[in-house]
């Protein structure tokens, strides 16, 4: 008798006690779905930094995403950058982007705006990478995935009149990323997996 009653252990009863749900959690909320046109802070690079996923595909367009947005798709910066790549209208428009409402409601579309863009710049800059995959300039080395990761921050012409300067010409942004500064962040990753497309379509 006396095993079977220790084996129900001892009972204790707790206070019922009903979680405070934050407001802006509750059902109803007014929400704002978009980040405000300011919320894209400059980031302390010395103290925080992507999680490395390697050096294939995955791993180059992740680090790429958090150097641009922390790899948040709701985000539009003080220049009107969209999403979780930054991407400009007019870039968007090129792809068949026409509804910005939409592409910045749609992870998905994100994402094949950026498979997009970076066909798109591949077959545009394929005689380059060719021509100046493995050189150094200003003591850089030039890989296929750094002038891709600069034609994103920059476009395509700009890193064509970059690379045939071999330097001379180094476009920054407003926030003072350089294309330098992206061929040396972004050197090395492989991204031979990715087809070039001439006029590339989300």
């Amino acid at each position: 008798m006396i095993v079977v009653l220790t084996s129900f252990g001892t009972y204790s009863k707790t206070a019922k006690v009903d979680p405070e749900v934050p407001e802006f959690l509750r059902d109803g909320a007014n929400v704002e779905p978009f980040a405000p046109l300011d919320s894209l802070l400059p980031l302390d690079e010395d103290h925080i930094s992507p999680p490395f996923l390697g050096k294939a595909f995955n791993g180059f367009k992740e680090a790429l995403a958090f150097k641009e947005s922390q790899g948040r798709y709701h985000i539009v910066n003080t220049f009107g950058y969209l999403g979780k790549y930054q991407f400009g209208a007019s870039t968007l428009a090129l792809m068949g982007v026409h509804d910005l409402e939409v592409f910045m409601a749609d992870p998905i579309m994100q994402e094949k705006a950026f498979m997009a863009n970076i066909a798109r710049n591949k077959w545009i800059l394929r005689r380059d990478i060719k021509g100046f995959n493995g050189k150094r300039i200003g003591g850089v080395e030039i890989t296929e995935s750094g002038i891709l990761a600069a034609a994103h921050l920059a476009g395509a012409g700009n890193v064509k009149k970059y690379l045939r300067s071999y330097g001379q010409n180094n476009v920054m942004d407003a926030y003072g990323s350089s294309i330098s500064d992206y061929m040396k962040k972004f050197a090395g990753y492989d991204l031979s997996a990715i087809e070039q497309k001439k006029n590339a379509k989300v």
